[in-house]
């Protein structure tokens, strides 16, 4: 059972569209052990997320067809050169991606596409650590996630990857990030609200390839942005508005339900339902569906983290009420074929 799983099952509902193909295409895979329980727990983050707990989360009424696994630091190798140790968890998601794909754990192509991370710091030299990852890979890695998300405040956890404060701009860095178009890789931008600018200098200086932002650019709503969201949200705009003049820029809309956030809907005695979600989040995910457009938008999960918040089932319920006024067309984007298309997925 999830840490949360009893506080969850008070909200159910029905499911919205259960016959919408979806590709979910930002999820989790890990066992944090022992050393690392404590504070997933304390966080009421699901410390072991292996694939019974994601089949568990999938089967929940709709109709998820493939994932893409993004990196979080799992299984990374204990010995071996330093740079080289995070191959492992490429190596760890690609078992189970084999697993998934003998059907024998149901329809859903678990992990079709794998993200990995490589530390875009070594510049040139991180070319031979990207090699490994699509060695590793079986057919199925796709691209690359440093996470640069830092602020100032005490108060906001910087990423796990210890970015520096500009670390998008900096020369060794823009030398390892040039290495992955050449090798078909795409990027995954993960920043908080404060750094959209720092995504789009990129974005420009590497029009040839693909830039994924993660979670809206991670609209910060703690610490010293806790009750300021209405006063953030004018300056969000703008710099999506610049982001999306990028053509090799697309959106990942989902990832703000984690605490970060600062809706604190794990405070509640009971879980928010998909229209109090819907409606607390709109803003977030219209503006950027009128500025990339369907086509360059994609609905993602971010579970189990976004499972401090809500389950499954009311969370793609959620994106499904925020679609309503799209055509079937548009819908298939959002749900499916923009994910399909990015991550190079066959169905």
């Amino acid at each position: 059972m999830a840490l949360n799983d009893d506080w969850l099952a008070l909200t159910e509902e029905d499911t919205l569209e259960p016959e919408l193909p979806i590709c979910d295409p930002h999820h989790h895979l890990w066992d944090t052990g022992h050393e690392a329980s404590a504070r997933f727990r304390r966080e009421q983050v699901e410390p072991r997320y292996l694939l019974d707990q994601l089949l568990a989360d999938l089967g929940s009424g709709h109709n998820v067809v493939s994932t893409v696994f993004i990196e979080c630091a799992a299984m990374y190798r204990a010995a071996g050169p330093a740079e080289m140790r995070p191959v492992g968890e490429t190596e760890f998601v690609n078992g189970i991606a084999a697993m998934s794909a003998s059907g024998q754990y149901g329809p859903t192509r678990v992990a079709a596409g794998i993200v990995g991370f490589a530390d875009l710091n070594l510049g040139d030299g991180v070319a031979a650590v990207l090699e490994a990852h699509i060695a590793a890979g079986g057919g199925r890695f796709r691209g690359i996630r440093h996470a640069a998300s830092w602020d100032a405040s005490d108060d906001v956890r910087n990423s796990h990857t210890n970015p520096t404060r500009g670390m998008l701009a900096e020369p060794v860095f823009r030398a390892g990030l040039a290495r992955l178009a050449p090798l078909g890789l795409s990027f995954e931008a993960w920043c908080y609200h404060t750094q959209i600018g720092e995504v789009t200098d990129l974005a420009r200086a590497f029009p040839d390839t693909t830039i994924i932002l993660n979670h809206f650019g991670g609209p910060l709503g703690i610490g010293p942005y806790a009750g300021r969201r209405a006063d953030n949200l004018p300056q969000w705009r703008l710099d999506i508005d610049d982001l999306a003049a990028c053509p090799n820029v697309v959106a990942k809309l989902g990832g703000v339900n984690m605490r970060s956030n600062g809706f604190d809907w794990h405070q509640r005695e009971k879980p928010p339902s998909s229209v109090e979600l819907a409606e607390a989040t709109r803003a977030y995910y219209e503006h950027c569906i009128e500025r990339f457009g369907p086509e360059r938008c994609l609905f993602e999960s971010n579970f189990p983290v976004d499972k401090v918040s809500c389950g499954y089932n009311v969370l793609w319920n959620t994106f499904k009420r925020i679609a309503v006024g799209c055509s079937a067309a548009e819908k298939a984007w959002l749900f499916h074929d923009t994910a399909a298309r990015v991550y190079r997925l066959d169905g």
